[in-house]
C-alpha cells in the first residue's frame, strides 16, 4: 500500500508539474503584445522580410500562421543556425528551400520579445486576409477610372445647344427692331433697293471691299508682318526642344523620389560628377530598393519583366531579360561638347540650374532651350570661383611665373593632354 501512494504521489507531482508549464505557456501566449512585436519586427526583420510577400525570406504571414509549434520559432528566431548544425529536419528544410541563405541569429531577444513579434506576425495576416475578401473585384476602381457619366455629357451638350438656340433668336430678334426702326424712318426702301442691286451677284461683298485701298493696304501689311514674323521664329527655333516632355516606358516619379524621398540626383546619375555624361541608371540601382518596397506596383513589375526577375522565387531568369527603351529629352547636336564634371565640380554648377526644379517634376521635360545663345549667357553671368579649386591652380601658377618674368609653354596649359588633339 505504502509503495502505490508513492507512486501516486509522484504520478500527480509530475501531472501538476506539466500543468503548470502549459499555464504558463497559455499565459505567455495570451500576455504576448502585438504592438511591442510590431516595433521589433520594424526594427529587425523588415530588411528581409514582408508579412504577405516573399523577400529574401519568405512571407512571414502564411509561414507562422501554418507553424504552430512556437516552441520551434522561438529556438529558430534566436539561433537558427544551432537549430542547423543540429539537423532539425524543420530549419534544414527552409534552410536548403532559400539556397542555405544564413538568416541573422537574435539571441538578445528573450522569448517574451519573440512572442510579441510572432503574434504581432499573425495579427496582421489576419488583417491583410480581411481586407482582401473586403475588396471590391474592381468595382470601385472601375468607377473611379470611369470619368464624367454620360447624363453629364449630354446634359452639358444639351446646355450648349440651348444656349446657341437662345443666341439666334435674340439677334433675330434685335435685326427685326432695327428693321421697324428704319422702316418708320423711311430708310429701309434704300436699303431693299441696295439689296436687290447685289442679290444676284454672290461675291459682291468681296468686290465692294477690294476697291477699298486703304483695307487692301491694311491686309497687305499685316500678313506681311504675320508671315516674316512665323517665318523667324519657326527658324529660330529650328531643333529647339524646351518644354519637350516624351512619354517613357516606365512612369518615374523625380517629385516622389528627388522630391519626397529626397534621394540625390548622384545617386541614380553617377557619372554626373565624374565623367562627360550623366548616365542612365541601370536597373539593379532601382531593385537596391524595389526588391522590397512597392512591390506590388504595375510599374514596378516593368523593371521585373525587364530583369526576369521572379519575385515569388527572388530569381533571374537572363533568358527573360531586354533594355528599357527610355526615350532621350536633352540632346545635344554632335558639334557641341558639354562635360557634365567640369560644369558640377569645377563650376559648382547645381543640376537645377540647367534642368529645372526637376525635384518638383512628375515627368521630366526639357526646362531649358540649350541653345548657344543659352550657354553664351550663362558663361557671361557667371562669376569664376577659383579660390581652393584644384582646376585653376596651374593657371594661378602660370600668372605668377609670368609675372616672375618667365616664359611659359603650351604644355603647362595641358597643351599635351591626349583629348586636345584626340577628341
Amino acid at each position: 500500500m505504502r509503495n502505490i501512494s508513492l507512486i501516486l504521489k509522484q504520478f500527480s507531482k509530475s501531472v501538476l508539474l506539466v500543468a503548470g508549464m502549459a499555464l504558463c505557456g497559455l499565459t505567455a501566449n495570451a500576455q504576448a503584445d502585438p504592438a511591442k512585436g510590431e516595433a521589433i519586427f520594424k526594427a529587425k526583420c523588415t530588411a528581409c522580410h514582408k508579412i504577405d510577400v516573399r523577400m529574401t525570406g519568405p512571407a512571414l504571414g502564411p509561414q507562422l500562421t501554418q507553424e504552430t509549434d512556437d516552441a520551434y520559432l522561438t529556438k529558430w528566431i534566436q539561433n537558427n543556425q544551432a537549430l542547423i548544425a543540429a539537423k532539425n529536419q524543420k530549419a534544414l528544410k527552409i534552410y536548403n528551400e532559400y539556397n542555405q541563405a544564413g538568416m541573422t541569429v537574435f539571441t538578445e531577444l528573450t522569448d517574451a520579445d519573440v512572442a510579441n513579434v510572432i503574434a504581432y506576425v499573425r495579427d496582421d495576416w489576419k488583417k491583410v486576409q480581411a481586407d482582401k475578401a473586403k475588396a471590391p473585384a474592381g468595382g470601385e476602381a472601375a468607377t473611379a477610372d470611369a470619368g464624367p457619366s454620360n447624363l453629364v455629357i449630354f446634359g452639358l451638350i444639351g446646355v450648349i445647344l440651348i444656349a446657341f438656340i437662345v443666341i439666334l433668336v435674340l439677334n433675330k430678334v434685335i435685326a427685326t427692331l432695327e428693321r421697324l426702326l428704319l422702316s418708320n424712318k423711311g430708310l429701309l426702301v434704300e436699303e431693299e433697293e441696295t439689296e436687290e442691286a447685289v442679290k444676284g451677284d454672290k461675291f459682291a461683298v468681296v468686290k465692294k471691299a477690294l476697291k477699298n485701298k486703304k483695307l487692301v493696304f491694311f491686309i497687305i501689311v499685316c500678313g506681311t508682318v504675320a508671315m516674316g514674323s512665323w517665318s523667324w521664329v519657326t527658324m529660330w527655333n529650328t531643333n529647339v526642344h524646351q518644354g519637350y516632355q516624351p512619354v517613357q516606358p516606365i512612369k518615374y516619379s523625380h517629385k516622389l523620389h528627388a522630391g519626397t524621398m529626397k534621394l540625390e540626383c548622384q545617386y541614380c546619375h553617377t557619372g554626373a560628377f565624374k565623367s562627360k555624361n550623366a548616365s542612365i541608371p541601370s536597373l539593379n540601382v532601382c531593385m537596391n530598393c524595389h526588391k522590397a518596397v512597392k512591390t506590388e506596383s504595375p510599374e514596378i513589375h516593368k523593371i521585373y519583366d525587364a530583369l526576369g526577375y521572379d519575385p515569388a522565387t527572388a530569381k533571374y531568369d537572363t533568358t527573360k531579360a531586354h533594355p528599357i527603351q527610355w526615350v532621350r529629352i536633352h540632346n545635344l547636336p554632335d558639334l557641341a561638347y558639354f562635360n557634365h564634371s567640369q560644369h558640377t565640380v569645377v563650376g559648382a554648377i547645381k543640376c537645377q540650374k540647367c534642368h529645372g526644379e526637376v525635384q518638383e517634376m512628375q515627368e521630366v521635360y526639357q526646362y531649358s532651350p540649350l541653345t548657344m545663345k543659352w550657354c553664351i549667357q550663362c558663361h557671361k553671368r557667371t562669376n569664376v570661383n577659383y579660390k581652393g579649386n584644384g582646376y585653376y591652380d596651374k593657371i594661378l601658377a602660370l600668372h605668377d611665373a609670368i609675372k616672375k618674368g618667365k616664359k611659359p609653354t603650351v604644355d603647362v596649359l595641358g597643351g599635351i593632354e591626349c583629348a586636345k588633339c584626340h577628341y
